[in-house]
């Protein structure tokens, strides 16, 4: 088609979706850990102005729902088994990012706003209502175990569940349930910027 692709590293990766979920947020706010919950793996990165530790871990919401929470709702012994790897692949992460450090934790991607969504009890998906909106852990941890108790046509029937996400977001949540008792924050801000935000920025001299 005529376009050059260009390949970026991983370190610059994490730098753009740094800019991305965090330019509209107050320095007075830093340092940050910005978590991005994939389908592979989850991304931490920790800074203020910028990237000072990145890790990726192998803990994404279509990894640990094909690893792991294979039915639904899961077993009880699937989600326990499902927490083992999780916390494992945190204290991963937190070996080389200070995780319990930082002022605010910014959470980006499907996941962590699908879960801002059913924490402010959204009849329909709203990005400009979720977009910087602040969820407590505990409703973190209700939104989880509800999608556990849920099957698979009560999560597809909620008007804010986009249908590529029903399959995932069990696991997705459970991962973000977990950051949230690993790090010890009291909340997250849900951000709908990340990396093409940030790559918006870069372009800005």
């Amino acid at each position: 088609m005529g376009i050059e692709v260009e390949v970026i590293p991983g370190e610059e990766e994490a730098e753009l979706s740094f800019i991305g979920a965090t330019k509209e947020l107050r320095q007075s706010d830093a340092p940050f850990l910005v978590v991005d919950i994939g389908g592979g793996s989850t991304e931490f990165v920790f800074g203020s102005e910028k990237v000072d530790f990145a890790k990726s871990v192998n803990i994404g919401c279509v990894r640990m729902s094909e690893r792991h929470l294979n039915t639904q709702p899961p077993s009880m012994a699937q989600i326990a088994q499902a927490i083992v790897d999780i916390d494992i692949a945190i204290t991963q992460a937190a070996a080389v990012v200070p995780i319990t450090t930082a002022k605010t934790l910014v959470a980006v991607a499907g996941t962590a706003t699908t879960v801002a969504a059913a924490a402010l009890e959204l009849t329909d998906y709203d990005r400009h209502l979720i977009h910087l909106s602040r969820i407590s852990s505990d409703k973190v941890h209700k939104v989880a175990a509800s999608f556990q108790s849920m099957n698979k046509d009560q999560i597809a029937s909620l008007g804010f569940m986009h249908p590529g996400r029903v399959d995932v977001i069990t696991a997705g949540s459970l991962v973000l349930s977990r950051i949230m008792a690993a790090t010890g924050a009291t909340e997250f801000v849900a951000s709908e910027s990340d990396i093409l935000d940030g790559m918006a920025w870069s372009l800005i001299k």
